[in-house]
């Protein structure tokens, strides 16, 4: 049976996606333009991966504490500190660029990228508010908000090359200047988020008056304290920890890949965003069908199918030349994670209670966070002694893990 969503909850969920819009851009660019931010800040290709590096790094350390911090006071204080984190790096990033200081631009990253895997707990708040019939697709909602930050992004940039070409300016710094108001902006909306999604996971037959009622004799049992060792214990939510990691270690390769590869065919600044445009239509565009399609079929018959998707792009980006493809693979990488994303954090949220959302969720973020910074730290030093196919072969070995074991452990309960 398929419930109306209550005017309150689609009201709550419309101004956290109108939020993720105003503060998506920032990410694209960390991933588009850090590689090549680095190189121009050291002349090293070997480092290139660095800035993807930073970003596993900032989610690695920040995820479980912010999920804690939600758990504890409340979706909203979480998100708003991360917000802050990611306003004071996005200055410092511009400045590192107009100073040429690497220390700036690694420490700039590293707040920005905590700051921005903070406001992730967004994700969290849309799961508290939906039931497990229909958490996917709203985080499918979710994510759309994103693909409208994609508008932004192209547009930002063509605004700051015209000013660095009047100004002298670093037009790789520049971007970095405009994020503050959207940030801002982001915040703001946050604010007319009420009440806290977690108010309201915690009492959903209040709110969803649909909501199939429990029976009175039944008893429920006291949860369990906490325990990242117990929820690892259970094999499916193993294998969906992994199914995420390797969409997202394959994509922090492939990102870096892209920027590198049309950048060495001589492609613009320009050209380089809107094919990293496309991938981000490919991460958001398609979030809402493959969530309810999730719910309705499972969410392992969406998890898997997407990691192998992304399999495909990372070939398509390390072994063929020109724009259109590499554009084509970057896009279907973009879908396989986001198919891969939403099915297994919908997952992981279906099997915990609301008082400890955030710190599962938290937990498969961190885990993502390590899968990027193997990444970075495998892609600078193989492009280096064996180029750019090498490299595009270690994306594609990444997602055949999860693949292979999902066929030696069998179905996920």
């Amino acid at each position: 049976m398929t419930m109306k969503i209550p005017a309150l909850i689609k009201r709550n969920v419309a101004l956290f996606s109108l939020s993720q819009s105003f503060t998506g851009a920032g990410m694209q660019f960390s991933y588009g333009f850090g590689p090549l931010m680095v190189v121009s800040l050291t002349d090293s290709a070997a480092l290139a991966g660095l800035s993807v590096g930073l970003v596993g790094v900032s989610r690695f350390l920040v995820a479980y504490p912010m999920g804690k911090i939600t758990d504890s006071y409340g979706r909203k204080p979480g998100i708003f500190l991360g917000l802050v984190l990611a306003l004071i790096g996005t200055l410092t990033l511009g400045f590192a660029m107009e100073a040429r200081s690497i220390a700036m631009f690694v420490a700039g990253l590293l707040m920005f990228g905590m700051g921005m895997n903070g406001a992730q707990q967004m994700r969290v708040g849309v799961a508290d508010m939906f039931p497990s019939s229909m958490r996917a697709q709203a985080l499918g909602y979710l994510a759309l908000g994103s693909l409208f930050s994609l508008l932004l992004s192209p547009l930002m940039v063509k605004i700051a090359d015209w000013l660095s070409q009047k100004t002298g300016a670093d037009p790789l710094g520049l971007p970095w200047f405009f994020l503050p108001v959207l940030i801002i902006g982001g915040m703001v909306i946050v604010f007319f988020v009420k009440p806290d999604p977690k108010v309201i996971g915690m009492n959903l037959a209040a709110y969803w008056p649909d909501l199939p009622v429990r029976p009175a004799g039944e008893a429920k049992a006291a949860p369990l304290p906490f325990s990242a060792r117990r929820l690892l214990a259970n094999p499916s939510i193993r294998l969906a920890i992994l199914s995420n990691c390797a969409g997202t270690g394959n994509m922090s390769i492939v990102m870096v890949l892209t920027s590198l590869v049309l950048h060495e065919h001589g492609h613009s600044l320009i050209a380089i965003a809107i094919s990293h445009t496309f991938h981000s239509m490919g991460m958001f565009a398609f979030t809402i069908p493959l969530g309810k399609l999730a719910d309705r079929l499972g969410r392992s018959k969406i998890m898997f199918p997407g990691v192998f998707v992304s399999l495909i792009g990372a070939a398509l980006v390390a072994f063929t030349p020109n724009m259109i493809t590499v554009t084509l693979g970057t896009f279907l990488v973009g879908v396989g994670w986001a198919a891969a994303n939403v099915a297994a954090t919908a997952y992981i949220a279906d099997q915990v209670t609301t008082q400890e959302r955030g710190r599962a969720i938290g937990l498969n973020d961190s885990f993502a966070g390590a899968s990027t910074i193997f990444a970075a730290f495998v892609t600078g030093p193989m492009i280096l002694w064996a180029g750019l196919p090498a490299t595009g072969l270690t994306a594609v070995f990444l997602a055949s893990i999860p693949l292979v074991l999902r066929v030696m452990t069998g179905p996920m309960k």
